[in-house]
């Protein structure tokens, strides 16, 4: 079952480096949820402030995807609650970091 549970970690994993390389190296902003072009004033910097934290999510992917493969915790569930205060922390980070790159109104 923590085999079966890795894999799809490591999937989501690599989907999410994915959009974060994207995002980070080729400069799709438009995948980022909510952009509006009007309002963006440095398009790069968000590209690279997104895409570099989308890095992190998926970094944070993988991580859980080792600790479940290799059951180091022994089935507890720490793993996963440290999980979502991370992807919420980072998530709270871009969206508050991203008003950085807006025009002022």
């Amino acid at each position: 079952m923590a085999t079966d549970s890795a894999i799809v970690l490591l999937v989501t994993g690599g989907f999410v480096g994915a959009l974060g390389f994207l995002i980070k190296y080729f400069g799709a902003v438009r995948l980022i949820a909510g952009y509006d072009p009007d309002r963006v004033a440095d398009e790069e910097g968000l590209a690279d402030f997104i895409g570099t934290n989308t890095l992190y999510v998926a970094a944070l992917v993988f991580l859980v995807a080792g600790v479940e493969y290799t059951d180091s915790f022994g089935g507890s569930d720490v793993v996963w609650i440290g999980f979502v205060v991370g992807v919420v922390g980072l998530a709270a980070r871009m969206i508050v970091g991203a008003r950085r790159y807006e025009e002022s109104q």
